[in-house]
């Protein structure tokens, strides 16, 4: 079973930094614009090392460590005196406009592969360079960001629950309530510990994240004898409940087709097909009705594809596994992923895809379900939502 611990993290002094102006996104959501923007509201933003300047060059992850450093020296960031846990809420409202939270525990998390330490890959993951956060993490000797976990373990959200006045509380740009709490009481952090480690944990978001602390702390025992600090990762735990978790689809955009293909019918054998009015913001909704996936034409045309349980028999009840076993029944294209059925509409009309397909959200029962069965769903299959802020904490790994 996993191990799991508090540690002593280094945070903004808030007195000096405000939190809402430090914070960002994950840095994979971040485009050089909004880099720019988030770097002009605070010079202490924590974009500044978790995401350096590419026109820096090789330095660049040189320069972020001696920042890093700096801002530890300068009292900029400051350390915890004893090992914490940070319980962290996020306050939001889903797709239908309803109040929803999602609250979670982060702490260190021991290192294994999968199979070996009760650690679970949620999704098969797709080709990506892992240098650019290696590098990052051989000169910072930092996690600046949580990898997200799901734990199995009943209970463990009433554990979080914390009634005193919180260390950190802001509103993000995107309306998202954001509240964090330092845990020290020494029965509470007995209790998360155990909790944590009586059931497998699911790697939810941050899998190459997690891949990437595996081979530093590789290198470092081959290295130094020892993985020391870097034998665990920073990791926000939330238990696998309803109530805890939004879970948003990822879509699909297909391009590079043969000229005149005709897609629909190379879908027929999978998909009961037809007429689903056009892309709109009530789409999702027909197609949860229908129990169906939907196919984005140009022009912006829906047409609905019920899966064909006889011809889809063998693939896992998800979406995106129902969708894989028909691509590989087209010619040769390209596919790619995408958030938001505007987005979608967008690219199709744009030219940048043929086609987009539209896919209902993984339940958590799904999710449950695969977990306890220990398989991977396909890339790209699940998107959790709202993300957790980066320079909420950060866990040093000396």
């Amino acid at each position: 079973m996993p191990h799991f611990e508090p540690f002593r993290g280094v945070r903004y002094d808030l007195s000096r930094s405000p939190v809402a102006d430090v914070t960002a996104p994950p840095y994979d959501v971040i485009d050089p614009d909004d880099r720019a923007a988030l770097v002009a509201r605070h010079p202490h933003n924590v974009v500044v090392i978790d995401l350096p300047d590419e026109a820096d060059g090789p330095d660049r992850y040189p320069a972020a460590a001696r920042t890093f450093a700096a801002w530890q020296t300068d009292g900029t960031l400051l350390r915890d005196d004893v090992p914490t846990y940070y319980a962290y809420r996020m306050g939001y409202r889903d797709d239908l406009g309803r109040p929803a939270h999602t609250l979670g525990v982060v702490g260190a998390l021991e290192l294994s592969r999968p199979g070996e330490g009760g650690i679970l890959p949620h999704e098969r993951t797709t080709p990506k360079a892992k240098s650019d956060r290696l590098d990052l993490l051989r000169a910072t000797r930092a996690n600046l960001s949580s990898v997200w976990g799901l734990s199995l373990t009943s209970g463990l959200t009433d554990l979080c629950r914390v009634d005193e006045a919180p260390d950190a509380d802001w509103t993000d740009d995107d309306g998202v309530e954001h509240t964090l709490w330092r845990i020290t009481d020494h029965d509470r952090v007995a209790a998360i510990s155990a909790a944590v480690a009586s059931s497998p944990v699911v790697i939810a978001d941050g899998h190459h994240r997690y891949e990437t602390s595996l081979a530093y702390r590789d290198e470092r025992r081959e290295a130094e004898g020892t993985g020391g600090g870097a034998d665990l990762v920073m990791v926000y735990v939330v238990e696998l409940v309803d109530d805890e978790l939004t879970v948003r689809p990822i879509h699909r955009l297909l391009a590079d087709l043969p000229d005149g293909f005709d897609l629909e019918a190379a879908l027929a054998p999978f998909f009961d097909v037809s007429d689903g009015g056009v892309a709109d913001a009530t789409v999702l909704t027909r197609m949860a009705e229908a129990g169906a996936l939907a196919l984005v034409r140009p022009g912006g045309s829906v047409t609905l594809l019920r899966p064909r349980p006889e011809a889809l028999a063998d693939a896992p009840d998800l979406d995106s596994a129902r969708l894989d076993v028909a691509l590989a029944a087209l010619p040769a294209h390209t596919l790619t992923y995408q958030h938001g059925v505007d987005l979608v509409g967008k690219a199709v009309e744009s030219g940048r895809a043929q086609y987009g397909v539209l896919l209902r959200p993984a339940t958590v029962a799904q999710i449950d379900a695969n977990a306890h069965a220990g398989e991977r769903m396909p890339p790209k299959t699940t998107f959790f939502h709202p993300k957790p802020r980066t320079g909420v904490v950060f866990r040093l790994t000396d």
